[in-house]
């Protein structure tokens, strides 16, 4: 692990309000921009982000691009016109987003919603077909079953092709003013590289066609469009990026089955089948359920080992339930980043394991190897615990320099140790029981060695206190800290 000595040496990161870069930020040719108090021009060709997408390569979006690559736009068909690039979509360009697009909107000015995707959808009809307790679907429960059905598949591809919007390689995406972003839109990086996506609102989109999986544990709801998500992309910086449900928290979506509502919406930020090189930063993410999630199953190692690299600097995670990140396979840095929840939140809830909930902050999954150091968790409400802070999926790698527990130093790592065993002794009794072989990620044992540490990857300097990393979350995170040049500055 790294000590405050070594990190205080690293360049790169800066405390909030002096001269130096923001977290996730480093400046090109060693100047330092004031974004931080909002008092300097951000230029798009200026990307430099710190962390892994620094790493082996160039992520600078669109830098450099043409007058005629340059583009502003307002709506979604502009947007779509704009990343065709004049045929030449993997070109370096530049789109500034001014104001908010709808994913559901069409060219002639139409918001599309449930009726017009799939004229005859019910939901309630849809889950009636599962019989009573959810159980198991069969076309023959009603006579309507097999149409809802073909409803709902129908709805959710023709609600896909109106809402994707993929950003092919060399792209920068960057909002204009406080108020650019996205509400309705499923924004993809799909097989790229070199992309950047700035200064945004994103409102992850409702979807009017989430699925009921009973064999999902208990029963679950799974929803199929993230707010923002890579697929088999490397060379990415989210940065300055506000990510959340928005006006349509789940708690308000129809009744689903056992008394709770369904839930319409996938991940905040998902990086799958890997993805490569990313930083996230100076971001927040808050009021919402699956947030972060980096690989998307046990079984990938041929598409995820070794990859995953991802930074996750100066962000603020408030009520986010979980997966704040859930890491599969990656080498990962947490660091500076601001966890906030409570166990009485009215829409989002966070309740710990301990307290037999199923909320936790960072998820250390199968093969993963998490670096965390000096973030800081603030958790809240009766019954709240530190146990909220990690959670094991199996993964047995976790190591955490200098964090905070309600602004009093945390041991992480015992947190993360107790977690593993638990599941450990679960995973080895149940085999037991059932005379089959354990599974193989049993016979590991915990260890805070994680085989690799960020300094010897790139450069930074972090926040060394708790109040340092609280204030920055709270004043310098998500859109409108920037003041960003348009195309025409």
């Amino acid at each position: 692990m790294a000590s405050a000595s070594a990190l205080a040496l690293a360049a790169g990161l800066a405390v909030a309000g002096s001269a130096n870069a923001a977290p996730g930020t480093s400046a090109p040719g060693g100047a330092a921009p004031s974004s931080l108090t909002g008092g300097g021009i951000i230029r798009a060709d200026d990307a430099a982000p710190t962390g892994w997408a620094a790493v082996d390569g160039v992520t600078n979006g669109g830098a450099g691009a043409p007058a005629e690559n340059r583009y502003e736009v307002g709506t979604l068909a502009e947007l779509k016109a704009a990343l065709a690039n004049h045929g030449e979509p993997k070109a370096p360009k530049i789109i500034y987003v001014r104001g908010t697009i709808d994913g559901n909107q069409t060219p002639d000015g139409r918001i599309l919603g449930e009726q017009d995707y799939a004229p005859g959808y019910d939901i309630n009809k849809y889950m009636s077909c599962f019989g009573p307790e959810g159980r198991t679907w069969s076309d023959q429960t009603f006579d309507y079953c097999r149409s809802m059905r073909q409803l709902r598949q129908t709805g959710s591809n023709n609600m896909k092709r109106q809402i994707e919007v993929s950003l092919p390689s060399n792209t920068t995406l960057m909002g204009l003013g406080n108020d650019a972003g996205f509400v309705g839109a499923n924004i993809v990086i799909l097989s790229a590289t070199n992309v950047v996506v700035r200064n945004l609102s994103v409102e992850a989109p409702v979807d009017f066609f989430t699925t009921w999986s009973p064999d999902d544990g208990q029963g679950a709801w799974n929803a199929r469009f993230d707010a923002l998500s890579s697929v088999t992309s490397d060379h990415l910086w989210v940065d300055h990026v506000r990510l959340t449900d928005g006006r349509y928290p789940d708690s308000e979506a129809p009744m689903g089955f056992r008394g709770k509502p369904a839930n319409r919406h996938d991940g905040l930020l998902d990086l799958k089948d890997g993805t490569d090189y990313v930083t996230i930063s100076n971001s927040k993410l808050h009021n919402h359920d699956k947030t972060m999630l980096l690989g998307s199953g046990d079984e990938h190692v041929d598409k995820d080992g070794g990859k995953l690299r991802v930074s996750y600097i100066g962000n603020l995670m408030e009520n986010i339930q979980q997966r704040g990140p859930r890491v599969r396979f990656g080498k990962v840095h947490v660091a500076n980043n601001y966890f906030v929840g409570s166990t009485d939140h009215q829409q989002y809830p966070m309740v710990s394991k301990a307290q037999g909930g199923s909320s936790y902050f960072l998820g250390a999954g199968y093969e993963s190897r998490i670096f965390s150091e000096y973030n800081a968790f603030d958790y809240t409400g009766p019954g709240a615990d530190a146990s909220i802070m990690v959670s094991s999926y199996n993964g047995h790698r976790f190591s955490d320099t200098g964090s905070w527990f309600n602004g009093a130093p945390a041991d992480l790592e015992s947190v993360a140790r107790a977690s593993y065993e638990t599941n450990r002794a679960e995973a080895l009794a149940e085999a037991e029981l059932s005379g089959t072989p354990a599974p193989g990620w049993t016979a590991w044992d915990f260890t805070t060695d994680v085989g690799w540490n960020p300094a010897d990857a790139y450069s930074y300097r972090a926040f060394t206190t708790p109040q340092a990393v609280r204030n920055h979350a709270l004043h310098f995170t998500g859109p409108g800290v920037l003041r960003v040049d348009g195309p025409a500055s």
